[in-house]
């Protein structure tokens, strides 16, 4: 059955998965990516130059991961053109849309204005399966921004979720010094388990000068003025916390810390196999609708 998909903005994964889609000889329109190079010539799909057409055309609308970066506007690194959240969900009536890391102020607008929102980035296997990429290009930032091997680098791992869990286990098998800092008991055992070096995240400022890599990846700020006077200038400060990030930015420049805020590596480093678990799940949410 072919179905009829919408492309709303999004960076090289809504690309890749454009592509894949009409290869699959679905019927697709897409709108704000008027920058991308690989789809200009692509007979398979539909650029449409206003906005009302896409979502006039298609039922199914799927947009950025993270759906916005600002919170105002969605996230269309792809075009020149801003799309104001609210003004778009208006003219989203009777419609879904799919897209990542969506905040609750815009769920409430869809909500008001009977658009239905799945937030891809809360399904599990989506989310694990990203950590993978996100791993790896921590390591190729890591790479590019030291002037050593990382054999024998002392690296810190504040927060011990998901991308946490496969980060250390990637890091420590390149041989690196790896130590986890979490809150709750349960997540220091896991680490311990794990073989890890562990730590109490709420104990940790007068340890932050000893490592040679601090990463983040708590969904709140956690490194304020306050911690960043136990930072070396020296440290590799890598923040893979989503908007607004887990560090206070500001004052890290103003201490000339050196810090990479790390958003969408899945997106810039492994596009085509984020675009293929997308696809896979987006393939069976619309598939289960049909049962309903």
């Amino acid at each position: 059955m072919k179905n009829i998909y919408g492309i709303l903005g999004g960076d090289n994964r809504n690309i890749k998965l454009s592509i894949l889609l009409a290869k699959e000889k679905n019927i697709v329109y897409t709108y704000g990516l008027e920058k991308a190079e690989e789809i200009k010539d692509n007979q398979k799909i539909n650029i449409c130059t206003d906005l009302k057409e896409i979502l006039e055309k298609a039922d199914n609308i799927i947009s950025a991961i993270p759906f916005s970066k600002d919170g105002k506007n969605i996230n269309m690194p792809y075009s020149e053109e801003k799309i104001a959240i609210q003004d778009c969900i208006k003219l989203m009536k009777n419609k879904v849309l799919i897209a990542g890391q969506i905040s609750e102020e815009t769920k409430d607008i869809a909500q008001k204005n009977n658009c239905k929102i799945i937030d891809i980035m809360k399904k599990e296997e989506i989310v694990i399966l990203n950590t993978i990429a996100t791993a790896e290009g921590t390591i190729q930032i890591l790479m590019e921004n030291t002037d050593t091997i990382l054999q024998g680098l002392k690296v810190l791992i504040l927060g011990f979720g998901r991308v946490s869990k496969t980060l250390a286990q990637k890091l420590q098998q390149l041989q690196m010094e790896v130590t986890c800092a979490a809150r709750k008991e349960t997540d220091i055992a896991w680490i311990e388990t794990y073989g890890y070096n562990f730590i109490n995240i709420n104990n940790i400022n007068e340890k932050f000068s000893e490592y040679d890599v601090i990463i983040n990846t708590v969904p709140a700020q956690i490194i304020t003025e306050k911690e960043m006077e136990y930072i070396s200038k020296k440290t590799i400060l890598i923040d893979l916390a989503s908007y607004p990030g887990g560090v206070d930015f500001e004052k890290a420049k103003e201490k000339n810390l050196k810090v990479i805020w790390a958003l969408g590596i899945p997106g810039k480093v492994a596009p085509e196999t984020s675009a293929i678990f997308i696809k896979r799940e987006i393939e069976k949410l619309i598939k289960n609708s049909y049962k309903k």
